[in-house]
């Protein structure tokens, strides 16, 4: 096993010791309580204990409850039950967070600061959301059109029709779809007029993500695809087809966090499978100039800084693919490969299985799903099993440190937030 890093600015080692994540899929029989209880429980059993007595704060991150006739105290809403049949300690502070699409690694940083304070020994945190709304699917455009600011609407589309002009594209947000799948269709448009990155390159990552999914039980996408019929798949906004694009599903993912302190005192089986938090990085979006890095550079960068790491160390990957452009995008600003190779580093199979550097194994967004507010700790929940060697048919060899990124909102060419999370086995 690798040694601990030495360079890292972490003061308190802090850790995973159960994590969880519901099937991702349309859920129309599930209320939010419904899956709030199975993602904590799945969580308190993951981590070997019959209740959570000891928890002492509580982070919840969610966007849509309010769609939903639910505002302000979404987590007591859904908690309160549970406490009131023993399952959830009472007096818990539950505190709620919404984030965009990086909520959920949002609500993860709250719980890890408790942690690193010094001020709590054992913190929960949860992501949760529903996105299928059959009887009122205006819930679900509703969501989506609060992830960008809205009142500069006018300044988005400028922006993306400015970047049109240079690449020969007409930015034409449809009906049929959320705004931002025209964004990030006009991010590939320009990364393949300056780079020559093809649809080709995208469709061979959404192809080798529903290979992953099928794989995954969990997965809101469960078969196999290859790069001409992910090409040959409808067209939703060039490059992009369906199958490079997240689909719209339900789901919840939760994490128990501790110290070292309180690690200690458990049984064997839980130290063994515990995952050590390296490194954290966030970053904030802006409208950036085209041949700047985006904010992933600078919350990666941050994140390797804190675990005395760097890219070569990373053994696997979750990175943010609401669609299979991004994963190409995000591969660079990770810095696995130079900037305006990411279509290549892929194409080699570079990100697939026995490649140098697998991405997405749990199916990524595309295959696995995108339940907004859940994302980003379903990612660290597929890491967490891959780096306790549990991943079955999907497991990479030997992985130790692994990598994930999730991203939300948008900000002109970017995101309006991004989050980097480094584990490490043991």
């Amino acid at each position: 096993m690798r040694p601990k890093p030495t360079e890292g600015t972490t003061v308190r080692d802090v850790y995973v010791i159960g994590s969880y994540t519901t099937a991702f899929k349309k859920h129309p029989g599930m209320s939010w309580g419904d899956l709030a209880r199975e993602a904590y429980l799945g969580t308190l059993s993951d981590a070997g204990m019959k209740n959570g007595a000891d928890i002492e704060t509580g982070w919840m991150g969610n966007c849509g409850m309010g769609f939903w006739g639910q505002n302000s105290i979404r987590a007591q809403a859904l908690f309160q039950p549970l406490v009131e049949e023993g399952l959830f300690p009472e007096r818990v502070p539950m505190f709620n967070v919404e984030n965009a699409c990086a909520t959920a690694s949002t609500a993860f940083m709250g719980a890890w600061k408790d942690i690193l304070a010094g001020t709590h020994e054992l913190s929960f945190c949860i992501g949760i959301e529903k996105l299928f709304s059959p009887d009122a699917p205006e819930r679900t455009a509703g969501l989506f059109n609060q992830g960008y600011i809205t009142s500069q609407h006018d300044r988005l589309v400028e922006e993306m029709n400015r970047v049109g002009e240079m690449v020969g594209s007409k930015f034409a947000p449809g009906d049929d779809r959320t705004i931002f799948m025209d964004t990030y269709a006009m991010q590939a448009k320009w990364h393949m007029w300056k780079y020559g990155t093809t649809q080709a390159q995208i469709a061979a990552g959404a192809a080798k993500n529903h290979n992953y999914g099928a794989l995954n039980d969990k997965a809101q996408y469960r078969f196999q695809m290859t790069t001409q019929s992910v090409l040959e798949d409808q067209p939703v906004s060039y490059p992009l087809t369906r199958a490079m694009c997240a689909p719209i599903g339900d789901g919840a993912a939760a994490a128990l966090l501790c110290s070292k302190e309180y690690l200690e005192k458990l049984p064997a089986n839980v130290r063994e499978r515990a995952v050590r938090i390296a490194g954290v990085g966030f970053s904030g979006g802006k409208y950036r100039n085209l041949d700047e890095p985006g904010l992933t550079r600078a919350a990666a960068d941050k994140a390797y800084k804190m675990a005395g790491l760097g890219p070569d160390d990373i053994d696997v990957a979750e990175v943010h693919d609401a669609t299979s452009f991004c994963e190409i995008y995000q591969c660079e600003m990770l810095r696995f490969c130079p900037e305006g190779e990411g279509g290549k580093f892929i194409d080699s199979g570079a990100t697939g299985p026995d490649g140098k550097l697998p991405v997405n194994t749990s199916g990524g967004l595309v295959s696995k799903g995108h339940p907004v507010g859940a994302t980003g700790l379903s990612m660290l929940a597929e890491l967490t099993t891959q780096l306790r060697g549990e991943a079955g048919a999907r497991q990479v060899k030997g992985a130790e440190i692994a990598l994930a990124e999730n991203g939300g909102g948008v900000i002109g060419m970017e995101e309006a937030v991004a989050s980097v999370v480094i584990l490490q086995r043991g």
